[in-house]
């Protein structure tokens, strides 16, 4: 799992097939102290984020997996979380607190 913060939307005329309806958001990957990592991404929402929300993601087969009824999607990168709490421990280690949400994953 990573981490990342959404910047904003990305808009599609045309999507795949069992990707219609897909709310696809750029994000920006973070490290473990939340700094800035490459570049730019775009990832499936499956969890209603919103800009500058601190998100869980998943990549490769995981994130294909993630979205809801279809399965065989080429999906790279989804959103499967959002961070309600973060708690960094002096070594360096974390804990992050989802709240209960409507998808299975939350």
């Amino acid at each position: 799992m990573l981490f990342g913060r959404v910047k904003g939307t990305a808009v599609c005329t045309v999507k795949y097939p069992g990707l219609e309806g897909a709310k696809l958001l750029v994000v920006q990957p973070l490290d473990r102290k939340l700094q800035p990592v490459g570049g730019l991404q775009v990832a499936v929402d499956v969890v209603q984020a919103g800009v500058n929300d601190l998100c869980v993601m998943v990549r490769s087969r995981e994130a294909a997996l993630a979205m809801p009824g279809e399965k065989f999607v080429p999906v790279d990168l989804a959103l499967v979380g959002i961070v309600d709490e973060l708690d960094v421990r002096p070594d360096e280690a974390f804990d992050f607190c989802l709240k209960p949400g409507w998808t299975s994953y939350a």
